[in-house]
């Protein structure tokens, strides 16, 4: 069975605090450079640049999950991923009704906004993205099951804007997919440091904000095809499909 390098956390411009150099063509290449075989487009609660990637992107054999990193209202990041675009459409308009209005001001958290492939600007959004929802983290994972999404809490090791951060612990009712890890972390050095956590399954990724950072850490996966279908089978460890890897280039152990 082929193993698939897989990079499942990444801005765009569309992030006020992605780099404006993360645009479609720039994104592919460095995936093509660091030979990643999955992208998932994650963007502060909106999934709006996540089609025109996918589009870029199959061009070059580039496999892309549509995503994205949601603000719980405890501050807590999560990410969601979705099978296909009418999955995306739904939960792009329960983002809208949930996101609270907050005018966006470009000198001071960056421009939001949505490219098509040339580069050229297609619309900015006004409402500052990088808020929280009015929404606790429980009814989000619970709507990103129902339309049929993989919810997986970002970053949790981190100390600002994890699931441990904001709450002080992992709910144990919370029903996740996994857990991701910073590049800043591996998954033997968080289990040191959280035992308790240590049973449960983990994947990593960049963050990256930064066309630099794309491919700073990943996971490796043992799947037939690269498809979500397929990654949930992996993270359940079922019909064969498995997490090989996780790894980062700080090389953290």
């Amino acid at each position: 069975m082929p193993l698939f390098k897989a990079d499942m956390h990444i801005h765009t411009v569309l992030s006020p605090c992605g780099d404006l150099s993360m645009n479609p063509r720039n994104i592919v290449k460095a995936a093509l450079k660091h030979n990643i075989h999955i992208l998932a487009i994650t963007d502060h609660n909106s999934t709006r640049m996540c089609r025109v990637i996918d589009e870029v992107a199959q061009e070059k054999g580039i496999t892309v999950i549509p995503g994205v990193e949601i603000t719980t209202r405890e501050e807590a990041h999560c990410l969601a991923y979705f099978h296909n675009y009418e999955q995306v459409a739904q939960f792009q308009k329960y983002l809208e009704q949930h996101l609270p209005f907050m005018q966006n001001n470009p000198e001071k958290f960056g421009y939001q906004l949505v490219v098509d492939r040339e580069d050229m600007i297609v619309d900015e959004i006004e409402s500052l993205l990088i808020n929280a929802l009015d929404v606790s983290i429980d009814d989000i994972e619970k709507r990103v099951h129902e339309i049929g999404g993989v919810f997986i809490p970002a970053h949790v090791d981190r100390p600002k804007y994890s699931i441990i951060s904001q709450l002080g612990f992992i709910p144990p009712d919370l029903q996740f997919n996994a857990l991701e890890l910073s590049r800043h972390t591996s998954p033997e050095l968080f289990g040191r440091q959280y035992p308790r956590y240590s049973r449960f399954v983990f994947t990593q990724s960049s963050d990256a904000h930064f066309v630099e950072n794309i491919g700073d850490a990943y996971t490796m996966y043992q799947i037939e095809k690269p498809t979500l279908e397929e990654i949930v089978l992996a993270l359940k460890s079922q019909a064969g499909r498995s997490i090989q890897e996780t790894g980062n280039q700080l090389k953290v152990a």
